[in-house]
């Protein structure tokens, strides 16, 4: 068995899809990476846009229809 960086054993059938972490440490890995992106759409029929953290005060800004651009 392998095991995680937290000391549990990771289960053998995760090691052989390739993870190294386990199901818990994923989860929370996981979270914290879902945290920093989001997905908006552009306008009401508009396509969809994917959003980090860096660009989305702009992004969104510029995707509200009723606010005048700049």
């Amino acid at each position: 068995m392998i095991e995680c960086r937290c000391g549990e054993d990771i289960d053998p059938r995760r090691v052989a899809l390739g993870y190294r972490v386990c199901l818990p440490c994923g989860d929370k890995n996981a979270r914290i990476e879902r945290q920093s992106w989001t997905v908006v759409q552009e306008y009401t029929k508009g396509n969809y846009m994917f959003v980090t953290s860096s660009a989305a005060s702009v992004t969104l800004r510029q995707t509200n229809p009723k606010e005048n651009r700049l």
